[in-house]
Parts: C-alpha cells; structure tokens; sequence
C-alpha cells in the first residue's frame, strides 16, 4: 500500500469520500474492520482556507478550526499515512492554499511525544483528493464537482498546480462522460497532469444510485491508463458483502476499490472474517464518536443510517429522540463507556491546565506562542486573565503590559501580543473581537510563567483585591482604564480594509 512513506493506491480498498459520513468516527471504524485507506467527506476549499491548525491536546487530534470555532477537519495517528483529504474546488490557487494547510510535515503533537503520541514526523494526512464527480447543488453551484466535468481545462489547471505545490501525492474522483471515447479522453488528459490515481464512479453525472452501473466505461478508463484506476459505484450492483470486493476489482479491471454506501450502511463489509451484527458496528462506531467528541447530530445521522429501515424500530426510535452524545450512548447502552471517556478527557484538560511552562510551548521568531481561545465561562464575571496580569505587573514592580492587536482581512479575526519584561507573547488562534485577543495573550503570558490567571477553580492567590473579585467599583477605573496599550489598527496601517495575513 506504501512504498517509502508515501501512499501507493494500488490494489487498495478504500472507504469513499461521503458527505455528513466521512468523518474521523466512520474513518476510524473502517480501517478497524480491514479498509486499507479512508477519504475524508468533500471540505470546501473557501471554507478550509479559513481555518487553522490546533493541536488538541485533550482529543490527542490535530484539528482544522474555523473562525466561528467549527472543526471543519479532524484527524489523528490512527489514520496517519491512511487518509486522504478531498475538497471541493474550482479555483487552482485557492487549491494549493487549502492543500498546503493540510500538508505540512510536521511532529504530530508538540507536547505528546514524551507521553502518547510518537515524536516522528509525518504528514497531517496523506494525500490530497479533488472532487470531480459530486452532482449535488451544493457542490456543483459553485462550479466544483461533477460541474468540473464540462471544464477540462480547468480540471488540468487544478491538478497540474496541486502536483507542483504539494509533496504529497494528488488524486482526483470523477464520474463517467456521456461517451467512453470522451471518458477515456479525459482520464488520459488526467494522467498526463501527474496525479498519482484517478477514482472513477461508472455512472453519468443525471444518474443515481438507482441506475444500473456502467462497467465498461470502467473497464475502458483502467485500460488507457497507466496510473491505478479505482472503481467506485458498486454498493448496491455488485459489493454487498467482502467477497464481493475482490469480484468487483476483477470485472471492473481496476487497480483498486472504493466503497460508499455498502460501507455506510455496515463498514464490516471490510473484514475479511464476514460481517457482524449490525448492533455491534453500531456501538463500535459510537465508541469512536464518543473518544473523538464528534458532535451528536453527525453521530445520530450517521448512525441512522446504519439502522436504514429500521429506522423505526424501538432502538431506532430511541437513537432519533437522543439530542446529545450522552443520550445517544444510552440509547445504545454505552452510558458508562461514555462517562468513563469523559471521565478521562477531564483529567486530560485538568492536566493541560495545570502543566509545567514548556506544555504546548512553540517558538515563532521572537514571539512565544501557545494554542490558547479565551474562553469567558471559564473566568468569574468580574474577573480576567488581564486583570491579572496587570496585577503581577504592579506586584513586581515592571512596567505595564503592552498589546499591540491586528485584524485579519478576510474574516475581521482579531489576534494580539502582549509584551511584558521586553519578551512577546501570543496565542496562535484568532479570536473574535480585540477584547478576547488581549485576553488570550495574556492567559498564554501567564501559563508560560506559571502565574495564576483567575479562572473559576483556582485557589485565591491574592494578585487581585477582593473589591475586584466581588466585582465593586474600582476608583481608579478598573483594569481598562488604567491598562494602557498599543493597538495597531489595521485599517490605518495598511490603508485598506485589514492586515492580510
């Protein structure tokens, strides 16, 4: 399947790019029963660019965050060197964007190596997957999918600057054209870009899983190629069971297989030792829902369709009531596997919080930075990590603190340094306002040096007078009045609408 690290995509069966679907649960629960790679679901490239990378301490994932804090895409070791990253895109520059963001080689986890994870180096994902085949408007209103079909061009441009751009190896996944001798055209036209395969569903962009497959056309696609070819659009022809995998390979003439909705409906179809009972997949996947905090209405749909028609049975019916992962885990009968997992990811976050000044430590330049969100809750109403940083200030007798805060022009994103004793610090994640950016600077300068920082739980350590605490007056006007910082506006310093960054 590999050949000196690098993703081979011959004679492999793989789980397929699903939306809602191909998320870490069901990535996971494939490569346990026997899937030798996994796609993540179609992540839109506008949506990516984005994000950025957080190391999760507490989840032991690598997370792609968007601003509004939505993890857009989740992974971690257990995938490593077995998933691919497909995104829709029509734009060959916003491309190399997004597929450089998920590339970098990189140690996975900055803190874990001396504990959990490994310390080698490896990518985030393994290769990079441009959709081409996906009918839906949501993918095809926007010129991505199956409506890059029509546009060769533009499908070479996108390959051709991926190949080019990234270190990893590049893939595309299309549908068949209205005539073998243009579908056989385009894949020579693909492999010509340098990708390493091409993933070919046997059916028109008009057709549903309800039309019979078009197998010639595959077989004629992996005949006028070079690169391995992988038959997709079997699960409910030809591939209802693992047997049928190797059958379907062969009379498609394709290097390798790629599963969809027979995975969907029970991802066991990838052991080789026959399928289990479909309780048992179910509870399976949830548990890895559960360790990964998967959000429970991805979890609930997923797990409907699992159940399929009998969606209405009593545990069906249990499983669509359940609102939360703690509801779902009951209706499974998972309440106390559940209560154990968050038993542990607590003292996980306990330990995070509590951990020595080198925990998640990363040097850029000659700033200090840490993966830090201000999380207000966290904080008593009258009480901030500011507030307290000014204090110790005060206490060691050292000039104020001075933040200097930019705003990011594509989402009006707010990140700030705080300098304190001539040294810089700051929080590598972007936060919503400038008030919440000056206050994760801080929590970072505080966790660095081991100083109190105020949160709810931590032993009084009277940097902050209890007139503070109790939130009463301050007559010399509180820590915003007497904070003096440097605030760089963006919009005077680069004479446009932000600092682009």
């Amino acid at each position: 399947m590999a050949a000196a690290g690098r993703l081979n995509f011959s004679d492999i069966t793989a789980l397929a790019p699903m939306v809602r679907v191909g998320t870490l649960p069901m990535r996971l629960l494939a490569l346990d029963y026997g899937a030798d790679v996994v796609y993540s679901e179609e992540l839109i490239d506008i949506k990516m660019a984005k994000c950025q990378r957080v190391v999760n301490d507490v989840l032991q994932t690598v997370d792609f965050v968007a601003p509004d804090e939505r993890v857009m895409f989740r992974t971690c070791e257990r995938e490593t060197g077995r998933v691919v990253f497909q995104m829709g895109t029509a734009d060959p520059e916003r491309a190399l964007v997004v597929a450089r963001l998920v590339e970098p080689l990189l140690p996975m986890i900055h803190c874990w190596a001396r504990s959990i994870w490994s310390s080698r180096r490896e990518h985030d994902v393994a290769a990079i997957d441009v959709n081409m085949g996906c009918p839906k408007e949501y993918s095809t209103k926007g010129g991505m999918g199956a409506a890059l079909l029509s546009d060769p061009d533009k499908i070479e441009a996108i390959l051709q600057k991926l190949v080019a751009g990234v270190s990893i190896p590049v893939t595309c996944k299309i549908r068949i054209l209205p005539s073998l001798e243009d579908t056989v055209s385009l894949v020579r036209r693909i492999e010509r870009t340098g990708v390493s395969a091409v993933a070919v569903h046997g059916r028109l962009k008009e057709e549903r899983p309800r039309h019979p497959l078009h197998l010639d056309y595959i077989q004629a696609a992996a005949g006028a190629v070079s690169i391995p070819v992988i038959a997709n659009g079997g699960s409910l022809d030809l591939v209802k069971t693992n047997k049928d995998i190797e059958d379907f390979r062969r009379t498609s003439g394709a290097s390798s297989v790629m599963l969809a909705r027979a995975a969907m409906w029970n991802a066991s179809v990838f052991r080789a030792g026959g399928p289990l009972p479909l309780e048992t997949v179910m509870e399976d996947y949830l548990k890895h829902a559960i360790r990964y905090n998967n959000h429970a209405f991805n979890t609930k749909y997923c797990l409907c369709q699992m159940l399929r028609d009998k969606v209405e049975s009593p545990l069906g019916r249990r499983v669509q009531a359940a609102q939360t992962s703690g509801e779902i885990s009951e209706a499974l009968g998972l309440q106390e596997f559940y209560q154990q997992i968050q038993d542990q990811l607590q003292a996980r976050r306990d330990a995070a919080s509590s951990g020595g000044p080198a925990e998640g430590l990363v040097m850029e330049g000659d700033v200090t930075t840490m993966v830090v969100r201000f999380e207000r809750r966290e904080y008593p109403p009258h009480i901030t990590p500011k507030m307290f940083l000014l204090e110790w200030s005060r206490k060691e007798k050292l000039p104020q603190p001075l933040y200097e805060t930019v705003q990011r022009s594509q989402d009006r994103s707010f990140q700030s340094v705080v300098t304190v004793e001539g040294k810089r610090y700051r929080s590598t994640l972007w936060e919503k306002s400038k008030k919440f950016a000056e206050q994760a600077a801080a929590v970072v300068f505080l966790r660095v040096r081991g100083v109190p920082e105020g949160r709810i739980g931590e032993e009084d350590s009277g940097l902050v007078c209890k007139r503070k605490r109790e939130g009463r007056p301050d007559r010399g006007g509180g820590e915003e009045g007497s904070n003096k910082r440097r605030v760089f506006d963006a919009q005077r310093e680069a004479g446009s609408g932000g600092v682009s960054v």
